[in-house]
C-alpha cells in the first residue's frame, strides 16, 4: 500500500535549513532583528529548539557533526538566508544602536554594570584603533563561540558602525578569497564591497557538538567568513593553523582574539600584541584583555545575548570534551544544602580565578 501524501510537507533539508536560520535569528532578537523574542530567560544558544547532551553523552555525539580539518562555515552563503538574515550593514548598524543605548543608561559609580560600561568604551576605542592601523581590509577575528569571543564580536560589530554603508545596494554574499580588498593607503571601504566578517575557528579534535552548532549559527546571524582547522598535535597545532590561514590570506595583518587577563598566558598582555618568535607575523588585538570573567557575564546578560548552551549546564571554561567538565563550584549541592543534583549556570561564579576549576 502507498504510503500516504501528507499535504504541504517539505523535504528534509528544507525543514533542516528552515530550522539553521531560525537559530541563527535567535541571535539577532536583541538588537530588535528577527522574530519576536519569545521566553527571554531562555538565552542558551537555540534553547527551544536544541536538545542539551549530557557529559556522559557529548563525545559520543561529536562524531555524527564532526567535519574536515579546514572545513568553512560561510555565514552569508546560503541558500535563502539573505531573504531573511539581515545584511551585514544592518546587523551592525542595529548592534551598534544597542551598544550605545546601553552606554547611555545610568548606573550607579560602583555597580558592576558601570563597570562593564567602562570596559565597554575601552574596547570600543581598541577596535577604532585597530581599524585605523590596519583598515578592514586587513583585519580577522579569531573566534570559537565561547562567552569571551562571543563579547569580542559584538564589540567589534559594533565598532564597525562608522565603516558600513547603508545605501541600498545589492548585497552579495561572497567567501573570504572574493572579498573586495583595499590598499593600505585606501580608506577602509565599505560593508558593501566586504559583505563577510574572515574568521578562523581553531578548534580541539574532540569538539563539544554544542560549541559547533553555535559557531555556525551566529556565522550565520553575524555574517561570519570561518575558515575552519582541528587543532591535533604534534600533526596540526595551533601555530600551524595560523601559518596556513595567513599563506591563504597574506593581507591580514591584525587578528581580534578574546584573551582575558586571566587566561593561559594572558597576565602580561596589551590591546595590542606582536606574535612572539616563530608564529607567523601578525598583530594579535586584545579588546577584552581587562575585562571580569562578572563584567562579561554582565554585557552578555544585559544585552541578551544568545550563547553556547553548555554554560547553563555548569560549564565555565569551553575546550574539547577529553579536557572540560562542568565546574565544581557550580554543583548545586556544594552551593546550596540538600542532595540536588546538576549545575547552576556559568554566570552564577563570581571569581575570575575559578573560572577555569573545570578544565584539566
Amino acid at each position: 500500500m502507498a504510503e500516504p501524501v501528507i499535504p504541504d510537507e517539505r523535504p528534509t533539508e528544507s525543514l533542516a535549513l528552515s530550522q539553521s536560520i531560525a537559530q541563527a535569528l535567535d541571535h539577532l532578537r536583541p538588537f530588535g532583528l528577527g522574530p519576536a523574542n519569545p521566553n527571554p530567560s531562555q538565552r542558551g544558544a537555540d534553547a527551544a529548539r536544541t536538545v542539551h547532551p549530557t557529559p556522559a553523552t557529548a563525545a559520543t555525539q561529536q562524531n555524527g557533526s564532526a567535519q574536515e580539518k579546514t572545513d568553512n562555515f560561510t555565514g552569508s552563503s546560503d541558500i535563502n538566508t539573505n531573504e531573511t538574515i539581515p545584511p551585514l550593514p544592518i546587523v551592525i548598524e542595529h548592534i551598534h544602536a544597542r551598544v550605545q543605548a546601553f552606554l547611555a543608561e545610568t548606573h550607579p559609580a560602583d555597580s558592576l554594570l558601570a563597570s562593564v560600561q567602562r570596559q565597554t568604551r575601552i574596547s570600543l576605542d581598541v577596535v577604532a584603533n585597530a581599524l585605523q592601523k590596519y583598515k578592514l581590509s586587513g583585519l580577522s577575528l579569531s573566534y570559537n563561540g565561547g562567552k569571551d569571543c562571543l563579547v569580542l564580536l559584538i564589540l567589534f560589530l559594533a565598532g564597525l558602525h562608522p565603516y558600513s554603508d547603508h545605501a541600498e545596494s545589492a548585497h552579495k554574499p561572497e567567501s573570504l578569497n572574493t572579498t573586495t580588498n583595499k590598499d593600505e593607503g585606501s580608506d577602509s571601504g565599505s560593508l558593501v564591497e566586504t559583505p563577510v566578517i574572515p574568521a578562523i575557528y581553531a578548534l580541539p579534535p574532540d569538539p563539544f557538538p554544542a560549541v559547533e552548532d553555535f559557531v555556525l549559527s551566529s556565522a550565520r546571524a553575524y555574517h561570519l567568513s570561518i575558515k575552519k582547522y582541528t587543532t591535533e598535535p604534534p600533526h596540526t597545532t595551533l601555530r600551524s593553523s595560523f601559518e596556513d590561514y595567513l599563506s591563504m590570506y597574506p593581507n591580514i595583518r591584525g587578528i581580534f582574539v578574546g584573551t582575558r587577563r586571566t587566561d593561559p598566558h594572558g597576565a602580561k598582555l596589551t590591546h595590542f600584541d606582536r606574535t612572539d618568535g616563530g608564529w607567523p607575523d601578525f598583530m594579535r588585538i586584545h579588546p577584552v584583555i581587562d575585562w571580569h570573567y562578572a563584567e562579561i557575564w554582565a554585557f552578555i546578560r544585559h544585552l541578551g545575548l544568545s550563547y553556547c548552551s553548555l554554560y547553563d549546564m555548569g560549564y565555565t571554561s569551553l575546550g574539547g570534551t577529553s579536557d572540560t567538565l562542568p565546574n565544581p563550584r557550580l554543583k548545586k549541592e556544594h552551593i546550596r544544602e540538600g542532595n540536588d543534583e546538576g549545575y547552576l549556570p556559568a554566570y552564577e561564579l563570581m571569581q575570575d580565578l575559578e573560572e577555569r576549576l573545570g578544565r584539566n
